[in-house]
C-alpha cells in the first residue's frame, strides 16, 4: 500500500506538456510548479512547444498565460491555427513591440538605457499574474529580458528573481532562450529546474532533456516532427522499459519440407534473418509464415522500404498467397515507408503502435537498405539492435530481409553489413547454375532454440505456391553457385549435366 501511495502522490506532482511521446521522455512529464528552460535556435519548434504546453493546461480547465516578448498575440493565434491547434482558454500578454515603436521612440533617445523599458514590462507582468494567477506559464523569450539590463550579474538576479516570482504564484513555467555567442544562456540553465534542447538540421528534428531535476528521464536525443497537428516526439526505443510475457512456441510456414529443414518451425519470439540476392524469393518466404498465423486469427505487419503495396498484393497473390483477404480481415497490415521522409525514431514509434495497441505477433522489415535510408549515416547496428530487442521483450517474431550483392558465384556471405549476430535464425536463399538452368535452394545457417537441417533443398515459386524438395545430397559446391555432382567413388567430379 506504502509504494502505491507513493506512486499516486508522484503521478499528482505531474503535469503533461501536451505532446506524448515528450511526456514518456520526461517519465511522465513536468513537475509541478517548477520553471524549465526550452532552448533552441530560430525555427527549432521552441514556441509550438509552449503553445502545446498551454493548451493542455486550458483543456483541464487551468488559467494560463502566454507572455510574449517578441511575437504579436495576433500572429502567435494564426500560426497556432496552422498547425491545428486551439487556443481557446489560453490568455496573452503581449509584451512585443508594435508597429508604433519606432515613430514614438524618437521622441527620446531611440538609444537610451534599456532601464528605460524595464519597469513598465516589469510591472505589466505583475499585474496580469496577480490577476489571473494562472498555473501554466510560457514565456517567449527570455532573451528579450536580457537585453533590458546591460550588467550580467544584474540580468542573473533579475531572472532567478523573475523565475522565483512566477512559481511562488502557483505557476509551472516554461521559458524560451535562443543561446547565440552574443548572448549565451547558461546562466539560465543553471537557475532552471529542467532544460530541453531542440535542434534542426538536415538529418532533422531532435529534442534532448540535459537536466531534470527531481525526476529521471531517457537519455537522447529523441526525434520529433513538427505538422498539421504541431508537434510529435519519437522517444527512442528501450527494450528495459517494454517487456511482456510470451509462450516461445513454434511457427510454422505451412510448407511441411520447410518447417522439416527448421525441425518444427520457428519459435515465437525470436529474430529471423532472411539472405538472398534480388529476385530469389526472400519476401515470399517470409510472408508464408505470417499467412499460418493469420489462419489463427492473429495479425502480422509488413513494412515495405523499396516496392509499392500493389506489386507486393499482386506477386504473392500470383503464388497462391491470399494477402489481400489477410488485409480486408485485418490480420495483415502492409505499410509502405518512404525512408528519406521517416527518422528511425519515427519508424521505430510506428512499429510500436502496431504491436502495442494492434498486438502485431509478426514484424517485417523488407529490407535492411531501405531501413538504412532512415537511419541516415548513423550506426545501423545500433539502431536495428535497439529495434529488435524491444520486439523480442514483447514476444514479436522479428523477420529481417537482406540482400546480399552476388547473384552466383563468388565468396559467400550472409549480409555485407556484418548484423547475422543479431539473429536468433538465419535462412539463407541461393540461386544455382545446373544443366543450363537457373534454380533456387534454400538452408539454415543457423537456429539458436533447436537444431536444423544442415542440407540444402532446391526452392521452388510458382503460381502453385512454395514448394521446397529434398535435400540435395548429390550435388557439392552449392555455395559457389557452380554446383558439381558428388563422385562417391573418389575426388573426381564433373557438372552436372
Amino acid at each position: 500500500m506504502g509504494n502505491e501511495a507513493s506512486s499516486v502522490r508522484a503521478a499528482e506532482k505531474r503535469i503533461s506538456t501536451g505532446v506524448a511521446g515528450l511526456d514518456e521522455i520526461m517519465s511522465g512529464g513536468l513537475v509541478r510548479g517548477r520553471a524549465y528552460l526550452v532552448r533552441g535556435g530560430p525555427g527549432s519548434g521552441k514556441t509550438t512547444l509552449g503553445l502545446h504546453f498551454l493548451t493542455c493546461g486550458a483543456a483541464a480547465g487551468e488559467p494560463v498565460l502566454c507572455i510574449s516578448l517578441a511575437e504579436p498575440e495576433a500572429q502567435l493565434r494564426d500560426n497556432a491555427q496552422g498547425m491545428g491547434i486551439d487556443l481557446t482558454g489560453v490568455s496573452f500578454l503581449d509584451l512585443s513591440p508594435d508597429a508604433n515603436f519606432f515613430s514614438q521612440a524618437q521622441s527620446y533617445d531611440i538609444f537610451s538605457p534599456a532601464e528605460v523599458e524595464r519597469e513598465p514590462v516589469t510591472r505589466s507582468i505583475m499585474e496580469r499574474v496577480e490577476q489571473l494567477k494562472p498555473r501554466r506559464i510560457f514565456v517567449d523569450s527570455m532573451t528579450q529580458f536580457r537585453y533590458l539590463t546591460q550588467d550580467a550579474f544584474q540580468f542573473r538576479k533579475q531572472a532567478l528573481s523573475f523565475l522565483r516570482f512566477l512559481v511562488e504564484h502557483q505557476a509551472t513555467v516554461l521559458v524560451t532562450s535562443e543561446g547565440t555567442t552574443e548572448a549565451p544562456d547558461e546562466d539560465l540553465r543553471f537557475m532552471s529546474d529542467g532544460v530541453l534542447e531542440l535542434e534542426s538540421g538536415p538529418d532533422g528534428r531532435r529534442v534532448a532533456v540535459t537536466k531534470f531535476r527531481g525526476s529521471d528521464f531517457r537519455n537522447g536525443p529523441h526525434a520529433f516532427r513538427l505538422g498539421e497537428t504541431g508537434m510529435e516526439v519519437f522517444p527512442k526505443l528501450s527494450s528495459e522499459e517494454h517487456g511482456r510475457p510470451f509462450h516461445p512456441e513454434m511457427i510454422r510456414s505451412g510448407v511441411p519440407e520447410l518447417d522439416e529443414m527448421l525441425h518444427g518451425g520457428m519459435t515465437r519470439g525470436m529474430v529471423t534473418l532472411i539472405s538472398g540476392p534480388s529476385g530469389v524469393g526472400k519476401t515470399t518466404l517470409g510472408v508464408l509464415f505470417m499467412r499460418e498465423l493469420a489462419g489463427r486469427g492473429e495479425h502480422s505487419v509488413v513494412y515495405l522500404f523499396e516496392e509499392w503495396i500493389e506489386s507486393f498484393v499482386h506477386r504473392c497473390e500470383a503464388i497462391s498467397i491470399p494477402v489481400h483477404a489477410m488485409i480486408e480481415r485485418g490480420t495483415l497490415s502492409v505499410v509502405q515507408v518512404e525512408p528519406l521522409r521517416y527518422s528511425s525514431d519515427e519508424f521505430n514509434r510506428m512499429v510500436r503502435r502496431e504491436v502495442e495497441e494492434r498486438n502485431a505477433r509478426i514484424v517485417m522489415l523488407d529490407s535492411i537498405s531501405g531501413y538504412r535510408l532512415c537511419i541516415r549515416g548513423q550506426e545501423l547496428v545500433t539502431h536495428l539492435a535497439a529495434l529488435t530487442r524491444y520486439l523480442k521483450s514483447m514476444g514479436v517474431t522479428a523477420l529481417i530481409i537482406n540482400e546480399t550483392e552476388s547473384i552466383a558465384g563468388g565468396e559467400f556471405r550472409v549480409t555485407e553489413v556484418g548484423i547475422s549476430y543479431l539473429a536468433d535464425n538465419v535462412l539463407f536463399l541461393r540461386y544455382l547454375e545446373t544443366a543450363g538452368q537457373l534454380r533456387k535452394a534454400v538452408g539454415v545457417l543457423k537456429k539458436r532454440m533447436s537444431d536444423f537441417e544442415n542440407n540444402l533443398r532446391e526452392l521452388e515459386i510458382t503460381r502453385y505456391g512454395v514448394k521446397v524438395g529434398r535435400p540435395l545430397t548429390n550435388l557439392r559446391g552449392i555455395l559457389t553457385g557452380t554446383p558439381q555432382l558428388a563422385d562417391h567413388g573418389g575426388d573426381r567430379a564433373s557438372p552436372e549435366s
